[in-house]
């Protein structure tokens, strides 16, 4: 897909449309000259699609009504192919809040996972920003760029991938004090404040993503230890739906409960102490040394990924990358090599 292609408009040869079907069932294709999506219900062409509005409803040989809209990025990251776990839309939505992230922002991201969070933050900092991802493993970073490129429809000159620890790797891939904001979702996000708080500008805002109390904890009092930050600032979003039909108005049965906390603290000029923390200095710590063990990484628990399953997840997100570069080769030549497109089933 075309850099300049904006998801407005009427639909093109290379934009992915999310079809919704018969009883709700969503298949998500890209569109290709001489594509086809194929179901039980039968057969709905590319080309009746291409040169329809966005909001359209097409219908199939069968006779069965399909809406089709161009996927949100939310739809789209909640389907990608997955190395790891993602941040889900809700706290991505949160993280852009409570970081502040901003149009021409200088962001590092670690870990990058399998790109959701990318997507959300390339989206904030715009064409004048600039994110950097740190991911420790290679398979992983692979995955999260056929997923952005295949979202985006291109590789975005805003970003950035280093594949290697943070702690090692960032010094030299930023200057000192140069960074406005940055998100760390890793398991051990302590380990990194020493090396953030080098590259942050005063001012700057620090976030981390944790799944658990106790990491929520250490991350905490680390941060506070350090002196080098304000005193840090822990949240975490639930999102109840509801149904509402009439005068049949309720909660839904579920809800988007816990998936993790957030916590904030902003970088201190050099050599800044607030009042706050001078008066904490006269006061007894509320743990022990015993209480470190709890916080370390194998007590907290690390969630492991088979390697066999992740060589699966980046053949998907690269097949899904080749499906969307072939179409967007089409697009731009206006010719088309006869291949039905294999229709994506979310």
């Amino acid at each position: 897909m075309n850099a300049d292609l904006r998801p407005s408009g009427p639909f093109r040869l290379g934009d992915r449309v999310q079809l919704t079907g018969p009883k709700g069932r969503l298949h998500t294709v890209t569109l290709r000259e001489h594509g086809e999506l194929h179901t039980h219900h039968g057969v709905l062409k590319h080309e009746q699609i291409v040169g329809q509005p966005d909001g359209s409803v097409l219908t199939n040989s069968g006779g069965h009504e399909y809406l089709a809209l161009r996927p949100l990025l939310r739809d789209f990251v909640m389907s990608m192919p997955r190395g790891a776990a993602i941040v889900y839309p809700k706290d991505a939505a949160q993280i852009l809040a409570s970081a502040d992230i901003f149009p021409g922002a200088t962001v590092v991201e670690a870990g990058v996972g399998s790109g959701a969070l990318s997507l959300w933050l390339l989206r904030a900092i715009g064409a004048e920003g600039h994110l950097v991802s740190f991911e420790r493993r290679e398979e992983f970073a692979q995955v999260a760029q056929a997923n952005v490129e295949t979202f985006l429809g291109h590789e975005p000159d805003t970003w950035r991938v280093v594949v290697g620890d943070l702690v090692e790797e960032l010094p030299t891939a930023v200057e000192p004090g140069s960074v406005d904001r940055v998100v760390l979702d890793m398991l051990a996000p302590w380990e990194c404040i020493d090396a953030v708080a080098d590259v942050l500008t005063p001012g700057g805002v620090v976030l981390c993503y944790v799944a658990t109390a106790t990491q929520l904890s250490r991350v905490a009092e680390y941060i506070r230890g350090t002196g080098l930050f304000t005193e840090s600032e822990a949240t975490e979003t639930m999102v109840r739906g509801w149904h509402v039909e009439g005068l049949a108005v309720r909660p839904d049965h579920r809800m988007v409960a816990h998936t993790g906390f957030l916590i904030t603290a902003r970088r201190l000029a050099p050599g800044a102490v607030p009042p706050d923390v001078r008066k904490r200095a006269l006061k007894k710590p509320s743990y022990a040394d015993a209480d470190v063990e709890a916080w370390t990484p194998g007590a907290v628990g690390d969630r492991e990924i088979t390697d066999k399953n992740l060589r699966k997840r980046v053949r998907e997100a690269q097949r899904a990358v080749d499906g969307a570069r072939v179409a967007a080769g089409q697009a731009d030549q206006g010719t088309g090599d006869g291949v039905d497109a294999a229709p994506d089933v979310d």
